[in-house]
């Protein structure tokens, strides 16, 4: 496991953190397969119920892959396939993950820093983030699933600005585009993130969850849609434990204690 990733737990929280500010927290293989684990593990733990990724320093979320480790990474064709691989699977993962990740943005967001971060289900950005993808001006292609998502959340005509241009747009921008969720004062991404988390991880797991793959059943061609699993999904919230515990709460004027059952 590689130091330039740090996962932790914060009561309900998971934490995965992108540590290589030195290099505005650009990503290499290793760093790849750590938060690919660190997903695993918090999956596996039934006392987590949100994700943020974050990157260290406060200046940057993820600027990007390493360009340093592609002698030693993607020197054969055998490698970039291992490589390319490995960067989609994390994607899709944190994409179709089962429980609500955030990502909490400092500074620069940068090529598949910005791919990382409309993986998750909410972005939220310091006043002084910037936010670009630079595939035309390196000559790169970008593959479908990428296209797709960014298309997902912003529309076709600003998914087209933000590839054709290059350019670098401000939280600002990013906020009217729909690329992130809320722009917040420089200095107040953690503590917003943090309380967000809290107040997400008190409400009942199910409930979540379902919305949740809901929301993403919306978002395939009608044809793909699992309408039977959907509906599967918010019956077993009315027969969950939490529901029972719902509606005691609300009765009884107290905050509930939800289980995920």
């Amino acid at each position: 496991m590689t130091d330039k990733v740090l996962v932790s737990t914060d009561g309900t929280i998971g934490r995965i953190v992108f540590n290589n500010p030195a290099k505005r927290n650009a990503v290499s293989l290793d760093m790849w397969e750590a938060v690919d684990a660190g997903l695993d593990r918090f999956a596996a733990d039934d006392a987590v119920r949100v994700i943020i990724l974050s990157g260290a320093g406060g200046k940057a979320f993820v600027a990007g892959a390493d360009i340093s480790k592609f002698e030693s990474e993607r020197a054969t064709a055998e490698a970039v396939r291992h490589y390319n691989e490995t960067t989609a699977r994390v994607y899709a993962k944190i994409y179709e993950y089962a429980k609500p990740i955030i990502a909490q943005i400092d500074g620069f967001c940068v090529g598949g820093g910005t791919a990382l971060a409309v993986c998750c289900d909410i972005r939220v950005c310091g006043e002084g983030s910037q936010f670009s993808v630079p595939a035309a001006k390196l000559g790169l292609g970008y593959g479908y699933a990428g296209i797709e998502r960014l298309v997902a959340l912003v529309g076709p005509s600003f998914a087209k600005e933000i590839f054709f241009t290059a350019d670098r747009f401000t939280a600002e921008d990013a906020r009217t585009m729909g690329l992130v969720n809320r722009v917040v004062p420089d200095g107040e991404v953690e503590a917003y993130c943090t309380a967000l988390a809290g107040r997400i991880s008190e409400n009942a797991p199910l409930t979540v969850g379902s919305v949740k793959s809901i929301v993403g059943e919306t978002l395939k061609p009608e044809s793909e849609r699992d309408l039977a699993a959907c509906a599967a999904l918010v019956k077993q919230c009315f027969d969950s434990q939490d529901y029972i515990e719902g509606r005691r709460a609300f009765m009884e004027k107290r905050k509930p204690n939800f289980i995920g059952a």
